[in-house]
């Protein structure tokens, strides 16, 4: 229908054309002397008007000649980023392959374009990397550096393959450079946390694990056993005397205390220095908190001197706890230790007993067999007491 129209309305133009120039008397006259030249009004306008579309044709020939070279180079750059963008895109698929060969070819092609260098060289890197080509690696990393715009991502890269690579030291120093510029988001903090971890620096783990801790970042398994690697190591360091133990223990927060590793093992680093009053009162804080074997025997480790109030304290408060864990072995052992310390001979015998007969693990049923050997020692029973050191003995080579 719309050619229809066309059509009808190009005839009725040219049948008006034909009718005007067929009824138009007018006449042009050029003087050009000697000469001249007379023509009709109809081929003037004729003339006239193929003189335009010719004077336009030209115009427009030069002007694209004049445009041609910008035209050929537009059209070559526009074909090196579209060959740039596939090859970026193939080096991208090769390396979620794990075709790491093919990714770093395709990173080189991609490279090629000014605009994909930068991600390319990163790609490249990490398709290096994993073939363990350090020398490659380093050279895509070099290349990525005048590029300010990729300068986190260029250093995010760097730490996460250096401590791929076990080298925290050199991953740390690019941590300090992150840092330096702003970076802070939470992936820059998990990789700080992981290479502080390899050189062991305890208190900025901790800081690290609480900052992400803050931001629901770490699973919380793995929170509490970075954690209690970091204490185990600080409160193990033997460099430590009593008052330096005893400002490290008041930097802990009151959470970790109540942790029954960490207590455990502030407990036995307090113990070992002669501080038996604190680790007995960090035990108790925490099995208030929730009941743990291994700070009972940190517990008994805690004794206080024969005869002393604090040692007839610890009997009472282990009396209570029993009465909830009537079976508790390690209870029963700590009680049956206390109480040989305080020479209640009877009660002590009858708690040892009752450990020794719920004891499962071989290292408690050598740790009863000794202090019944000794109960019987103090009691003047020495066949009863050799029984229970050849028991001990026995028990100490499975």
């Amino acid at each position: 229908m719309r050619l229809f129209l066309w059509l009808l309305i190009l005839c009725a133009t040219a049948i008006g054309l034909a009718v005007t120039a067929r009824f138009n008397p007018g006449n042009v006259v050029l003087f050009y002397p000697p000469y001249r030249i007379d023509l009709s009004l109809n081929l003037f306008l004729l003339l006239a008007l193929l003189a335009y579309l010719l004077v336009t044709l030209i115009v427009d020939a030069i002007r694209s000649t004049k445009e041609m070279p910008g035209k050929v180079a537009k059209y070559r750059r526009e074909k090196r980023e579209r060959e740039g963008n596939r090859a970026l895109r193939e080096a991208l698929k090769s390396l979620f392959e794990g075709r790491f060969g093919h990714a770093e070819k395709a990173a080189r092609r991609a490279s090629e374009s000014p605009e994909n260098a930068g991600l390319a060289a990163l790609i490249g890197a990490r398709a290096a990397h994993r073939m363990r080509q350090s020398e490659r690696r380093d050279q895509w990393l070099q290349s990525v550096k005048p590029d300010m715009t990729l300068k986190a991502a260029s250093l995010m890269t760097q730490i996460e393959l250096l401590i791929d690579e076990n080298k925290p030291a050199a991953a740390l120093d690019a941590v300090r450079e992150l840092s330096a510029s702003g970076t802070r988001h939470i992936h820059a903090l998990r990789l700080a946390l992981k290479a502080n971890e390899r050189v062991r620096n305890w208190p900025e783990v901790l800081r690290l694990v609480r900052s992400l801790d803050n931001h629901n970042a770490l699973h919380p398994a793995l929170s509490r056993r970075l954690k209690e690697m970091a204490y185990s190591d600080l409160l193990g360091d033997r460099a430590h005397d009593s008052e330096s133990m005893l400002r490290l223990w008041s930097s802990v927060p009151l959470a970790d205390r109540l942790q029954p590793y960490i207590a455990a093992r502030a407990a036995s680093a307090f113990n070992v220095r002669g501080l038996h009053a604190q680790s007995r009162a960090i035990v108790e804080r925490a099995l208030d908190g929730g009941w743990d074997d291994r700070l009972m025997r940190a517990y008994r480790d805690s004794a206080a001197e024969v005869g002393s109030p604090a040692l007839l304290a610890q009997i009472e408060r282990c009396e209570v706890w029993q009465r909830s864990h009537p079976t508790d072995c390690e209870l029963q052992l700590t009680l049956g230790a206390l109480c040989l310390k305080q020479k209640l001979w009877g009660k002590a015998q009858r708690h040892l007993e009752q450990a020794l007969s719920d004891a499962s693990e071989a290292t408690m049923v050598r740790e009863v067999h000794l202090k019944l050997a000794q109960l019987h020692e103090a009691l003047r029973q020495p066949e009863q007491a050799a029984v229970h050191y050849r028991q001990c003995a026995l028990a100490t080579m499975l």
